[in-house]
């Protein structure tokens, strides 16, 4: 028990410390991401349903990766 809260610890002061020096090069978490990336998700998926009822499941591509790691972290 005192293992797994020692690890939970460990990892928490090393997501403190990446942030820090993350914001010291002058990159910053994007807090907004999900939610600015929220709308234009749900349009695809609606976009990408239209296409799987038109076309049928033979030639219906869609893309359902919605989140972008990229774009989590930007340069301020």
């Amino acid at each position: 028990m005192i293992r797994i809260l020692k690890s939970i610890i460990w990892l928490v002061g090393l997501a403190v410390v990446a942030y820090l020096v993350l914001d010291y090069f002058g990159y910053a978490v994007n807090k907004e991401y999900f939610n600015e990336s929220k709308e234009e998700c749900q349009k695809r998926m609606s976009d990408c349903g239209k296409e799987y009822v038109e076309q049928g499941t033979k030639n219906a591509k869609c893309d359902f990766n919605c989140v972008n790691p990229k774009l989590i972290i930007k340069k301020k």
